[in-house]
């Protein structure tokens, strides 16, 4: 974005109220040891308490509501695996319940394993909140302590024939491996699946594949329009990846931390500090205390 273009949107938003924060969780919310830093935590609870702060993630729910109880935010709504199952209001205290689900279809789950055939990927299937693992090897153990949720150790055939009998199918579909076979696979997918599949890059070695219908900006309309009677204009949303570019740009001030990739920052309003630098913090404190 070019600085005049900047300008002009950031005196935008000094005209406009933000009601609401959205953001995304690893590589913009969480620090180096993939927590919520003492000082995040403390700009969060410095905000009014019935001000919406919403998650959106890749994430499974069980990785995703911790961080609720956290930031003292346990009733508000989740938007999982890019806005392909989107939780609401959780006011009873009971459970989060689910307002918007969109699978990957049976058809193109047994493509993507197909296409995997004869590779060392793993690839991990996740359906709400269970997560389908092949074996526990180092990509299982890997996610099992970033996200602290723990696997349901299941052949790929096995969760096929359950979500038949069930008429289900995948939220997401996670690949994971060396570099050169995640890169073949990943053409080979867009080139086969492209149409129907969102395929994010989230690093080298991954691959996070989620229905094209879905973002986390579609998430975050249902959300605010269904609970909250906010406008996306009226929101700021932080990110760092491809999968956050629809959600900075659909709101009213789209905050890029400083390790963000090239595209989501062109799209940004603003570039805040690193994700290690308590970058979502600074721009809260800046805007809005």
């Amino acid at each position: 974005m070019g600085t005049f273009a900047a300008y002009l949107k950031l005196k935008d938003f000094e005209a406009m109220k933000i009601r609401a924060i959205c953001t995304d969780i690893d590589g913009t919310l969480l620090d180096s040891t993939r927590q919520i830093s003492a000082r995040t935590k403390t700009a969060f609870s410095r905000l009014p308490s019935d001000f919406p702060i919403i998650l959106a993630s890749s994430r499974m729910p069980s990785a995703m509501t911790h961080l609720l109880q956290e930031i003292n935010r346990t009733s508000n709504p989740l938007i999982c695996y890019n806005g392909g199952y989107v939780l609401g209001m959780d006011t009873s205290e009971t459970i989060h319940q689910p307002v918007d689900s969109v699978y990957i279809s049976l058809k193109d789950c047994t493509k993507i394993l197909e296409m995997a055939l004869g590779t060392s990927i793993h690839i991990s299937l996740y359906h709400a909140d269970e997560w389908y693992a092949p074996h526990m090897d180092k990509w299982t153990r890997k996610e099992e302590l970033a996200t602290k949720v723990q696997s349901v150790i299941s052949s790929h055939a096995q969760v096929i024939e359950k979500w038949e009998n069930e008429a289900a199918g995948a939220h997401k579909v996670m690949c994971m491996g060396d570099a050169e076979e995640i890169d073949q696979l990943f053409t080979s997918l867009q080139k086969e699946l492209g149409n129907n599949l969102h395929l994010y890059r989230s690093k080298d070695t991954y691959i996070e594949i989620a229905p094209k219908a879905i973002s986390k900006a579609s998430g975050l309309e249902l959300v605010l329009s269904t609970y909250f009677d906010i406008s996306m204009a009226e929101v700021m949303a932080f990110g760092d990846n491809y999968n956050d570019i629809d959600l900075l740009a659909g709101v009213g001030m789209g905050v890029a931390v400083e390790n963000a990739r090239d595209e989501v920052k062109a799209v940004a309003n603003e570039i805040t500090a690193k994700n290690t630098e308590d970058g979502v913090a600074i721009a809260i404190e800046k805007y809005l205390l």
